[in-house]
């Protein structure tokens, strides 16, 4: 995501702040992502979350689903 991203755009600030890295998404991939429903937004967020919590301390950077998750 980037900085012009506008603050009327709660689900693409919802996944930042849960550490999604978005930048590398087209605009394409972001409006699929804008019309998640609160119900997959939660459990995509709820998903990177126990990711993270399982990863190691340091790990490698991996290109999985478009760098949508990692």
């Amino acid at each position: 995501m980037t900085e012009d991203t506008a603050p009327h755009e709660p689900t693409l600030e919802a996944l930042t702040a849960a550490g999604f890295d978005l930048a590398a998404l087209s605009e394409e991939q972001h409006e699929v992502l804008r019309a998640l429903a609160p119900e997959e937004l939660a459990l995509l967020v709820d998903i990177r979350g126990r990711l993270d919590a399982a990863a190691p301390e340091v790990q490698a950077h991996a290109d999985v689903a478009g760098g949508a998750l990692f």
